[in-house]
């Protein structure tokens, strides 16, 4: 390859990465004030108002979140050609390749009313997330104990089912750094269905993600384009295995290779 050619090209690797240091203050400051001021909005719409007007509070939270990201020059396209009915509890399994995975998914699917299973550190300290997780109709797991971490999946499928509402799993257990993905976990995924026998399984795959974090966690990656698509529903009948490896198999045939 041409040695000019190669030159150019770690001169503008280099020249990205030193961008990206203001750009990342800039988006982190915003991105803290944007959680402070939707801090009290929750509190005060689920104390005053309710679930309804929280769960918007939430909606929107999110959508600001992703324009937060605008700052470091990321793109989204959210495909989803299909027709997924509001009538039906639903289990939303994607992979997973970084925090910003999540903004998208509860802006994009509100209609469907995402609930997430997250790890237990994320339910204090963070203002507006951990308040949501908290009181918006996730779940906190240990990973250190199983036990727990089952029954409150449990929890959740009977709530998704009781309520038709959703739940977001990531069966790959922690992100994946380079886009690379894991294999599933089936466990977690396995509990949800059998409590939420009438929910349609829904797979996402999330694309570029990673990207944002390429660098670790300061600076962000800049210009970074975040695919997401959504897969037509599986109905939860028969074989749990043969399901999951269905949404597994829909998942990773589109995402994209490691560049």
């Amino acid at each position: 390859m041409n040695r000019t050619f190669l030159s150019a090209v770690f001169y503008f690797c280099g020249m990205r990465k030193i961008l990206a240091y203001p750009l990342t203050v800039l988006y982190f400051l915003i991105f803290g004030i944007t959680l402070l001021i939707f801090h009290p909005i929750q509190w005060f719409c689920l104390r005053v108002f309710g679930y309804n007007a929280h769960k918007k509070s939430v909606s929107i939270l999110n959508l600001v979140l992703i324009w937060c990201t605008y700052i470091l020059g990321t793109r989204y396209t959210f495909i989803n050609k299909n027709t997924i009915p509001n009538d039906k509890p639903l289990i939303i399994v994607s992979n997973h390749q970084s925090m910003n995975d999540i903004p998208p998914i509860i802006w994009y699917m509100r209609r469907h009313h995402p609930k997430f299973v997250s790890k237990i550190e994320l339910g204090k300290g963070i203002p507006s997330v951990s308040f949501n997780l908290r009181h918006g109709g996730s779940v906190l797991i240990d990973r250190k104990d199983s036990k727990q971490a089952l029954a409150a999946i449990a929890r959740l499928g009977v709530y998704i089912e009781k309520h038709n509402r959703s739940a977001v799993i990531f069966p790959e257990g922690t992100r994946s750094r380079t886009g690379e993905p894991k294999k599933f976990q089936t466990t977690g995924l396995k509990v949800l269905m059998k409590n939420a026998p009438s929910a349609l399984l829904v797979p996402i795959s999330i694309n570029n993600s990673w990207k944002m974090l390429r660098y670790g966690k300061f600076p962000y990656g800049i210009g970074s384009h975040l695919i997401f698509k959504v897969h037509p529903p599986i109905p939860n009948t028969g074989d749990p295995e043969a399901i999951i490896a269905q949404a597994e198999e829909l998942i990773k045939k589109d995402i994209l290779p490691h560049s």
